[in-house]
């Protein structure tokens, strides 16, 4: 009688525990929702990210959007994560793309981003943006395109200069007398008057190039400048890095050009200083080139595509290395007197200074 009594108890007990149990589980659970700076996942998802993230989304410029100058800040609002609303420190990653190819890139936190691409004219680029974390990152962002305008403002960068001139204004800096002609150009009234152009950086290798008119064979002065270029600002009649391209006045219509490198210098001699017949009504593309121990000066009349009248160059020693390196449009005043400066009332536009050959938007 007892034995069966206590198998009874065991029993109960064992079936009360087993409903105690069952009561347990169905009761809700809060939820621990434990922070976490984290955010990376161990599986790549369909579209190849392996960050729990919200994609960035997009806010400037507008998808299509026709940039009205050469520059261009791209700008997002950030990455979110997913699964956690504690602060995560993301990165973004910023891709410029031209016909489907990556052209440039920025990865940091920052949720905008300027470029410092040098942008092609009339062209269309596209730009998206993803978040990132270590070696892990999220989904891109939608792809969006902007178009650059067909004819750039000008520029003074690491290895490049464009000055159209007939806007208005310049980039460079303008010295003596000069007025601008609404959409034709800049004229530089006298001798003394020129405009400079100081150069982030040394160009070794490349080419100035200028568009002029009102240059007749018989202007005044004498060994007179359509362009030039030195080291600093010593007299650029003795410069150790001198580089002048002349119409000269006396004798009328004379062509002729100097370069000093770090180990030669090559001036027009015989054959090569050619007396033209320059006429003040037409425009004239005047472009001298130098690099891998090559000097070339070639004239074009009537713009790029027009006839060429002159060509002649020369092969010289050691490197063109002026710094700093500065660039005129007509010349300072030197030791001759403000007659060998500038050829008086030219007027010029679309100057070129580049290691890259002159762009068809300069030939405006």
């Amino acid at each position: 009688m007892v034995k069966r009594f206590h198998t009874a108890l065991a029993l109960g007990v064992l079936a009360l525990a087993v409903a105690c149990s069952d009561n347990k589980s169905s009761s809700p659970v809060a939820p621990t929702n434990q922070p976490t700076t984290a955010v990376e996942g161990a599986d790549a998802a369909a579209d190849g990210s392996t960050l729990k993230v919200t994609a960035p989304v997009q806010v400037s410029p507008a998808n299509g959007t026709l940039l009205s100058e050469f520059e261009v800040t791209l700008s997002v609002n950030a990455a979110t994560p997913k699964f956690t609303s504690s602060a995560v420190a993301l990165a973004h990653r910023f891709e410029l793309l031209r016909g489907g190819t990556a052209v440039d890139s920025f990865r940091g936190v920052a949720t905008s981003w300027k470029p410092g691409f040098q942008f092609e004219s009339n062209t269309e680029y596209a730009w998206r943006v993803r978040a990132e974390q270590g070696q892990s990152f999220g989904p891109w962002s939608a792809t969006w395109t902007f178009r650059t305008p067909d004819q750039p403002e000008g520029y003074n960068i690491a290895g490049e200069v464009y000055d159209p001139l007939y806007n208005g204004k310049t980039i460079g800096n303008a010295n003596g007398s000069t007025a601008f002609l609404p959409g034709v150009g800049i004229q530089l009234h006298d001798f003394t008057s020129h405009v400079e152009y100081v150069l982030p950086q040394t160009i070794a290798k490349g080419e100035i190039s200028v568009m002029v008119t009102n240059t007749p064979a018989n202007t005044e002065g004498g060994k007179t400048k359509i362009m030039a270029m030195r080291e600093g600002r010593s007299d650029i009649t003795t410069n150790d890095r001198r580089f002048t391209i002349e119409k000269r006045g006396n004798p009328p219509g004379i062509i002729a050009f100097r370069i000093i490198t770090s180990n030669a210098q090559e001036e027009t001699q015989g054959a090569e200083r050619v007396s033209f017949d320059f006429k003040g009504n037409r425009w004239y593309l005047w472009r001298a080139s130098w690099g891998s121990n090559r000097f070339q000066l070639e004239i074009f009349e009537d713009g790029a595509n027009g006839r060429r009248i002159y060509s002649f160059g020369k092969n010289y020693e050691g490197t063109y290395d002026p710094n700093p390196h500065l660039a005129y449009i007509g010349g300072p005043v030197g030791r001759g007197g403000p007659v060998d400066a500038t050829v008086p009332g030219m007027i010029a536009k679309q100057l070129w200074i580049s290691s890259r050959p002159r762009p068809a938007f300069a030939n405006k």
